[in-house]
C-alpha cells in the first residue's frame, strides 16, 4: 500500500533540514562531547513554579476534555498580554488555543488557503514552513529576503508574487537570521496584503526576545486586523517547549472557524497545562524578561567574541535566540562548514541551507548552552574559520 501524496510529498522530494542535527545528536548517542547550538531549546529549562502549577492542576483533576478552543480564563489571559503588548484591542474572542506555535502556523494555513492556493513565505524560514504548506494541500512560494538587505523583505518583490495568491507567512523577530524587520518593511508587506486581498500569517514566538529596533506586530497596521492572524506560543517566552501550548490571534469569524477545525484535529489541549499557561501568564512581562535575558547576554557576549576577526561576518542579531554567521570567506558552503565543523571541532550549528538557498554560505548559531560553553563553541568556530579562509 502507498500513502498519500500529500504525506509522501511534505519534505518536496529532499531533506528534511535537520541532517546536520542527526548527525550531531548520533555522535553524542556514540560517546562524542558535542556542543549543540543547532535548535532553540532553553537551557534553564521550564521554571519550577509553572511545573508546580502544572502538577497541581493534574492532581486537583484538570486531566479530562477540555473546551476545543482553549480553556476561557486562557484566552482572556493572552488577550490581554497581546492588547498589552500591540495596543491592538483583544478580546477572548479573538484567541484560539492551539498545541504549540507549529500547530497553529498549521490551523491559521488551513484557514486562509484552499487545495492548490499559492500561500508565500519568507526565506530563509524557519524548517517546517514549506511543509507545513503542503500539508494542507497549498503551493508553497519563496520569496527571498537577501543578504545585501541585511535579510529585510523587499515588498516590491512581495508585490510580484502576490496576485493571486491567498497568503503570505512572515516571521519577525525571525528564526534563523535574528533579524527584525523595520516598521518601513512591514508597513509595505501590509500595503501588498491589502492591495492582493492576502491573508497574512505572522509567526510571533520570538515577540519577547528584541534586542535592538522594535518588533511591529502587522495587527496593529492601518487595514490589517482583519486580515491577519498571529501565531503565538510559550515556548520561547516562558521555556515551555514540551508543553505545546500556544495560540492564533484573528478575527472572530476567523477564529470560529478555526475552532471548528480544532474540533476535527487536535480535539483541545490537556487542562493541566492550560492551567499552568494560565498561571505563567498571570506572573506578568518581568517573568517573561527573565526568560529572555540569558539570549540577549550570550547575544552581547557572541558580538564581543567576533569582533576584530573578518573569517565570519555577523548578520546584524536584533532579535531572537540566533546568530546568524556568513561563513562565504571560507570557501565553504554552509552545509559543508557545519559538517566539516562538528567532525573536526565537534562543535554543531546548523547550515544556512536547511533554511533555503537565500542563506547558503551561512550558518546559525544557537545561543541555548552555557555562557562558557558557547563562548568555547563559539572561539573553536572562529579559529576553524579563520584556517579555512587562510588555506
Amino acid at each position: 500500500m502507498e500513502m498519500s501524496k500529500r504525506i509522501t510529498g511534505l519534505t518536496g522530494g529532499g531533506s528534511d533540514g535537520w541532517d546536520i542535527f542527526y548527525r550531531a545528536r548520533e555522535m553524542k548517542d556514540a560517546g562524542t562531547a558535542v556542543t549543540e547550538l543547532t535548535i532553540g531549546e532553553h537551557d534553564t529549562g521550564t521554571d519550577r513554579a509553572i511545573l508546580d502549577a502544572m502538577h497541581a492542576a493534574g492532581m486537583a483533576g484538570h486531566t479530562g476534555y477540555t473546551m476545543f478552543t482553549g480553556n476561557p480564563r486562557l484566552r482572556e489571559l493572552v488577550a490581554e498580554r497581546v492588547t498589552a503588548r500591540t495596543g491592538v484591542p483583544t478580546t477572548a474572542a479573538n484567541v484560539l488555543v492551539v498545541p504549540g506555535g507549529q500547530a497553529g502556523l498549521f490551523a491559521a494555513h488551513h484557514g486562509a488557503c484552499d487545495e492548490g492556493d499559492r500561500a508565500l513565505f519568507i526565506e530563509p524560514y524557519y524548517a517546517t514552513y514549506p511543509g507545513t504548506i503542503r500539508a494542507v494541500g497549498a503551493r508553497p512560494v519563496a520569496i527571498a529576503a537577501r543578504p545585501g538587505r541585511a535579510f529585510q523583505p523587499d515588498p516590491d518583490e512581495i508585490a510580484a508574487q502576490a496576485p493571486g495568491a491567498s497568503s503570505l507567512l512572515v516571521n519577525t523577530p525571525n528564526n534563523p537570521t535574528g533579524v527584525i524587520y523595520t516598521r518601513e518593511t512591514m508597513e509595505g508587506i501590509a500595503g501588498v496584503c491589502r492591495d492582493n486581498d492576502l491573508w497574512l500569517i505572522s509567526d510571533e514566538v520570538y515577540d519577547t526576545q528584541v534586542w535592538q529596533g522594535e518588533h511591529v506586530t502587522p495587527r496593529a497596521l492601518p487595514g490589517m486586523a482583519e486580515r491577519t492572524l498571529v501565531v503565538g506560543s510559550m515556548s520561547k517566552s516562558h521555556a515551555m517547549t514540551g508543553s505545546r501550548i500556544g495560540w492564533i490571534v484573528g478575527p472572530e469569524a476567523a477564529i470560529a472557524h478555526l475552532g471548528n477545525l480544532a474540533t476535527h484535529t487536535t480535539y483541545g489541549v490537556a487542562g493541566f497545562i492550560q492551567e499552568a499557561a494560565c498561571f505563567a501568564l498571570e506572573q506578568g512581562a518581568a517573568f517573561e524578561a527573565g526568560i529572555a535575558a540569558p539570549f540577549r547576554r550570550r547575544r552581547d557576549m557572541a558580538l564581543k567574541l567576533l569582533e576584530g576577526q573578518n573569517a565570519v561576518r555577523v548578520i546584524p542579531a536584533q532579535g531572537a535566540m540566533y546568530v546568524m554567521l556568513d561563513v562565504r570567506a571560507t570557501g565553504l558552503s554552509g552545509e559543508g562548514f557545519a559538517t566539516a565543523l562538528l567532525e573536526e571541532e565537534h562543535v554543531a550549528v546548523m547550515p544556512g541551507e536547511s533554511f533555503g538557498p537565500a542563506a547558503a554560505g551561512h550558518v546559525r548559531v544557537a545561543l541555548t548552552v552555557a555562557d562558557d560553553a558557547l563562548a568555547g563553541a563559539l572561539q573553536k568556530l572562529v579559529a576553524f574559520a579563520a584556517r579555512r579562509a587562510a588555506a
